[in-house]
């Protein structure tokens, strides 16, 4: 670790004793004193007291610019007005029925009319909806394995719990890259009904397809992998992904758990101009309560009609998430609100560009609509291979710099990304650009001392 890391930790303990305070006690019930592991970091994760609008404050009395927004769930930023209010009328009339209620054919309505499905059943989780997405292009194709890419991140069912970040030499060669379970307890006929392809990489995909021959019942991806920072997706891929499914008779599966809500009006079909078999959508289609969805065409969800494919919940469709579901998708993620975060992400992406090329940083930005990432990588990334190369010091001192002066400018890792929500302003993106023009001779001096 060198100094200017050192420092930047030390100011964060100097400023958030009450989170380490808090973590410790936490540690006494929680592993990792947490209730997800991508909360947990050292020293210790801070703890927040309240959140509204573009801003959140920690235990501490600290306020920050949050561009983290739980994880990219937040398009619609802190407490939404018209997510706030249509919650709370919900909330005097029952918030659970376990029956059928008006709001799961409104909703419905709002999504089947943006993305290039015909139906959709309502879960709670990204999780939830790939894992019933994945059973399901199993049933219309009777074929039993998927394909997944390397560093991608699909939930924690054990279908897709391979090769999120796999080390060398457990990986293999890339182009035919080794399905390595993400950790301890995925069943090894999980991992063999996974096979593995290179993100950007036709060939792999394609040698895949020659090595299951009728086998395959789907690609699933996201289609800007966003596991990995921002890997964009190469000039024709997902249009070569779509033939190879068409040729093969598998399922084009879009996970836009990230995308969905955040990338364009009707997410990556509008923005590529490629049309999948089947969609999984949920984070910021939920202005900030736990909803999801997967959908299809109708000939592929009538297996769920016709009881040959299960799926159940006693959350799904729960009315206050719901009526979160439907002001999002009607009050927030509208196109003037695109337009505006749109705006918002250049000016920040540009800001970055100019900073970078003033100190002689090696690295770039990354955007695709809400999201975006400096990568601090001195040529573009287009797998999960070329990610894993990042000097994570220098980035962690990026993250905390960051934080100690006042902007939370993603989530802690170096595979997330930021989020601009519908309620930041340019006032927002100035303060966010400061602080890292402040930071950033520092780390381009320690990025020439790494690599000298």
């Amino acid at each position: 670790m060198y100094p200017e890391l050192q420092k930047e930790l030390d100011t964060y303990q100097r400023r958030t004793p009450k989170s380490a305070a808090s973590h410790k006690l936490n540690l006494k019930r929680l592993p990792l004193g947490v209730s997800s592991n991508y909360r947990a970091y050292d020293p210790y994760p801070i703890f927040v007291k309240e959140a509204s609008g573009s801003h959140f404050r920690d235990l501490d009395g600290n306020d920050y610019i949050d561009f983290n927004l739980c994880v990219g769930a937040l398009i619609a930023g802190h407490c939404h007005p018209a997510v706030m209010q249509a919650v709370g009328e919900r909330l005097s009339t029952g918030t659970m029925f376990g029956m059928p209620h008006d709001l799961e054919w409104e909703l419905s309505e709002e999504i089947c009319a943006r993305f290039p499905i015909e139906m959709l059943r309502f879960s709670n989780s990204g999780t939830e909806a790939t894992m019933h997405a994945i059973r399901l292009a199993r049933a219309a194709t009777g074929r039993e394995k998927i394909i997944k890419f390397e560093g991608g991140y699909h939930g924690l069912h054990e279908s897709v719990l391979v090769s999120m970040k796999p080390k060398a030499p457990d990986f293999g060669d890339i182009n035919a890259p080794t399905a390595v379970p993400g950790g301890l307890g995925v069943p090894e006929g999980s991992r063999a009904n996974t096979v593995v392809a290179t993100f950007n990489d036709l060939a792999s995909v394609e040698l895949r397809f020659t090595q299951n021959p009728s086998g395959i019942a789907a690609i699933i991806l996201e289609p800007i992998m966003m596991n990995v920072g921002l890997c964009i997706p190469q000039p024709g891929f997902l249009e070569g992904l779509r033939d190879l499914c068409t040729k093969h008779g598998a399922f084009l599966i879009f996970d836009e758990i990230k995308t969905g809500g955040k990338l364009a009006w009707g997410g990556a079909s509008e923005y590529f101009g490629v049309k999948p078999d089947m969609i999984c959508l949920g984070k910021s289609i939920g202005g900030g309560l736990p909803i999801a969805a997967f959908g299809a065409s109708r000939e592929a969800m009538a297996l769920i009609a016709q009881r040959k494919v299960f799926h159940g919940g006693t959350y799904n469709s729960n009315p206050v998430a719901m009526a979160a579901g439907l002001a999002t998708f009607r009050d927030v993620l509208t196109r003037g609100n695109y337009a505006h975060v749109d705006k918002l992400g250049a000016k920040l992406a540009n800001g970055y560009r100019r900073t970078i090329a003033k100190v002689g940083l090696q690295a770039y930005v990354a955007m695709g609509g809400a999201n975006g990432a400096l990568m601090l990588y001195p040529r573009e990334v287009r797998n999960y291979r070329d990610w894993m190369v990042v000097d994570e010091d220098l980035w962690r001192h990026y993250w905390f710099g960051m934080v100690n002066r006042g902007v939370m400018a993603l989530p802690y890792g170096t595979e997330e990304q930021w989020t601009i929500s519908v309620q930041h302003t340019e006032a927002d993106i100035d303060e966010h650009l400061a602080a890292f023009e402040e930071i950033a001779p520092a780390l381009a001096k320690a990025q020439v001392r790494a690599t000298s």
